[in-house]
């Protein structure tokens, strides 16, 4: 029997705990996973209709989409994301008439521990754990419907257990974990793809050429369905609204309010996945309503208030993007430029990234829009990429660098300098350093 809660160690030191079992962070393998399932007694196959969604970017906002537009048409719905910005409890939202929560403290301790004495010491990773209890979660409360969302690749996931989902749905897959899922774009849209079940709908975004074609292969073999971008559907900005057609007519809806053009394709991606399915009648003021009010922190979220925001020069614009690999700084580059046409302001970007990702690529796509960089650390990540080795990348491109410890240093010196206009400030390059901003500026997502 669980121990009183009173009594319980705080959920951080559980988490600590858990993550001691393995000791490698990743370790791409389903066998832990189903045997630790077999233990519980198969909750992930006592979940509701479940949607599936993998890819290397957008998984994230594709996922706040769906949930906003069931939300909008009466259903329940859990949904389980990855990774968390300043508390683990983001992970695991359970559907409610009305909306859905953020499962609390003591009934997230409550489903880790029964994984935990299931799992009786074996190995096993964070991820596989925390991905148990939320079938474990899921599986206690009623609801409508599960999203899913892949942490890693797809194929051996600990997420791919669902034998056959309502849904299979891959968001843009481009360069990023090379060293988990393979060097090229083929062999990591080929781990992608690999969440496509036998007669399952595939529902998928535009692609690059070689991506594509491992991800129609995949499909053609297990005779899915597939519903691609620019094939069996379409998504266009017209007037700045969203224009959405497929074979079964056209769609005039509101523009989204996660901002910029990117987001247009990811809330596409959740309407097309949705008008693939039979199960749940959706009508066209749920998608309105949906795709208007969908919420989905550090993507180009503005920052107009809070303790760090206001720390910044006097008038200036404040952006935060957890953006962290060559596609991620490629879209909000093009966000900038889109507010750039509306409002010009000198561009400063402070960026903090992690050791493992290509700086080089991620910060050539600034290269146009500013020479100012401020590199800093993510604070408490041993595996960070040390400022000095960003500032090298910066330089290599022609970009002036400056070294600081911190978010807020930089904000301080931002604020002593003198500015004609107020600048635009984007806190970038990984979503560790978002979830810090958040935190540190007193606005952590609910």
């Amino acid at each position: 029997m669980n121990a009183p809660a009173a009594k319980r160690a705080p959920l951080g030191e559980l988490i600590a705990r858990l993550s001691a079992l393995h000791p490698k962070r990743v370790d791409l393998d389903l066998e832990r996973m189903l045997r630790l399932l077999a233990r519980l007694g198969h909750p992930e196959r006592k979940l509701p209709p479940v949607v599936h969604v993998a890819g290397t970017n957008g998984k994230g906002s594709t996922i706040a989409y769906l949930r906003a537009i069931l939300e909008a048409a009466g259903l329940r719905v859990h949904a389980y994301t990855s990774p968390y910005l300043v508390r683990v409890n983001e992970c695991f939202r359970l559907g409610r008439a009305g909306g859905g929560v953020l499962v609390g403290d003591d009934e997230l301790r409550a489903a880790l521990e029964h994984c935990e004495q299931a799992n009786a010491g074996a190995p096993i990773t964070i991820f596989e754990i925390e991905t148990a209890a939320a079938f474990s979660l899921f599986a206690q409360h009623p609801a409508d419907v599960v999203l899913l969302e892949v942490g890693l690749g797809g194929r051996l996931d600990a997420t791919n257990v669902i034998d056959a989902p309502l849904a299979s749905v891959i968001a843009p897959v481009s360069m990023d974990h090379s060293e988990f899922l393979g060097e090229t774009l083929t062999a990591i849209a080929g781990e992608k793809a690999g969440i496509i079940k036998r007669d399952v709908p595939v529902i998928c975004a535009n692609q690059p050429p070689e991506a594509m074609a491992a991800i129609e292969a995949q499909a053609r073999r297990l005779r899915a369905p597939l519903h691609s971008a620019g094939e069996g559907w379409h998504v266009n900005v017209e007037r700045g609204r969203l224009v959405y057609q497929d074979d079964r007519g056209l769609m005039d809806l509101a523009a989204p309010k996660l901002f910029g053009r990117h987001q247009f394709d990811n809330a596409g991606l959740a309407v097309a996945t949705l008008r693939a399915q039979s199960v749940f009648r959706i009508d066209a003021a749920a998608f309105e309503a949906g795709i208007v009010n969908a919420e989905w922190p550090a993507r180009m979220q503005r920052l107009a208030s809070g303790r760090l925001a206001e720390q910044g020069p006097q008038g200036c614009e404040v952006w935060l993007d957890g953006g962290h690999n060559a596609e991620g700084g490629r879209v909000a580059a093009a966000a900038l430029g889109d507010l750039e046409e509306r409002v010009s302001r000198p561009l400063v970007v402070i960026v903090g990234m992690m050791a493992n990702k290509d700086a080089s690529a991620f910060l050539a796509n600034f290269a146009g829009l500013t020479r100012h960089i401020i590199a800093v650390r993510i604070p408490d990540r041993d595996n960070a990429m040390p400022p000095d080795r960003l500032a090298d990348a910066a330089r290599a491109l022609g970009m002036r660098v400056e070294i600081l410890g911190s978010v807020e240093a930089a904000l301080h010196s931002l604020a002593r300098l003198a500015h004609e206009v107020p600048p635009r400030i984007l806190i970038t390059g990984s979503l560790y350093l978002a979830g810090h901003v958040l935190s540190a500026n007193g606005t952590p997502p609910g």
